[in-house]
């Protein structure tokens, strides 16, 4: 039956109910709809979620209004500025500081109208009333991979191979559990990754290859089927397939991924194989190790 909540106090002035609504856009707040009418008119402000609470025992001294906040320090400023930008005499006492609580948050309490007085909190938690990701871990204990390769463009694929290899091992797989499959050039990737994925023998595919557009009058052609083959092999078989084709218009572009100025892209999707197999794998448990579950607010403080 309820639909919503708001809390309406008359401005007392035009004056005021033009600083105020100025306060509040200045703050990043979305309008509403408001109303103007020949007697009176209304300035509307929303946000996401809207709470009526009581609150029984210790507690902060604190304004009636409570307005939770993701970023308290860039509230904090854009609120000081709006003070000094409006000349506000005795802005200091207008504004108090931020202050840590006992539950959990930082607070500040403003007042940009005589009378009307608002608290600006945020959780000092990030994950607090949130849900807690659910990621993979980069330990490839224990994990089996294929790389598969192209000859094509050698010198670049060939240091790609190094990358990832080199992200293999040093997250924990053992040399044993890598095998590393070479093609004649890009287009051959998909192929070799879906029969490797069908035998179910591997954790997970990483496709290393590059595409030179110079080098390639059909590369768009090519590009597209390649990077459809891989990601169709991954959805149809469930082996997860990290892609390191690159695709450069020049060889030079294509060094610099390799290793030279832009990071090595063999060794990032090499990465990316093993978390996905560490995520694959809480996934299947449960989403065990996922963190904090969705909760509501903290004991003694606002939801």
């Amino acid at each position: 039956m309820i639909k919503g909540i708001s809390f309406l106090r008359a401005a007392g002035s035009p004056a005021a109910y033009e600083r105020l609504s100025s306060f509040f856009s200045a703050l990043g707040f979305a309008a509403g709809k408001g109303w103007q009418e020949e007697r009176s008119r209304g300035a509307s402000f929303l946000a996401p979620l809207g709470n009526l609470e009581f609150v029984d025992g210790e507690f902060p001294e604190t304004a009636d209004v409570l307005v939770e906040v993701t970023a308290l320090d860039a509230a904090y400023q854009a609120a000081e500025k709006w003070l000094r930008a409006k000349g506000v005499e005795e802005a200091a006492a207008r504004l108090q500081p931020i202050v840590e609580t006992h539950w959990k948050s930082r607070i500040f309490t403003v007042e940009p109208e005589p009378g009307f007085v608002f608290s600006f909190w945020a959780w000092t938690d990030p994950l607090k009333g949130k849900p807690g990701a659910v990621e993979g871990d980069l330990s490839a204990a224990g994990m089996k991979f294929a790389i598969v390769v192209s000859r094509w463009n050698a010198v670049i694929t060939d240091r790609l191979l190094e990358g990832a290899l080199d992200a293999l091992l040093r997250s924990g797989a053992r040399r044993e559990a890598i095998e590393v499959v070479r093609v004649p050039g890009a287009w051959e990737i998909p192929a070799a990754a879906r029969t490797i994925a069908e035998l179910g023998k591997v954790d997970a595919i990483v496709t290393l290859g590059c595409l030179l557009r110079g080098e390639t009058a059909h590369y768009e052609a090519i590009y597209n089927e390649v990077s459809r083959g891989i990601g169709q092999s991954q959805q149809e078989t469930g082996i997860p397939h990290s892609f390191g084709v690159l695709t450069c218009e020049t060889l030079e572009q294509a060094l610099n991924r390799a290793g030279i100025k832009a990071g090595n892209k063999g060794f990032e999707a090499a990465v990316a194989a093993v978390e996905m197999v560490s995520l694959s794998r809480k996934l299947k448990r449960g989403g065990e190790g996922q963190g904090q579950s969705a909760a509501g607010g903290a004991e003694g403080g606002p939801a």
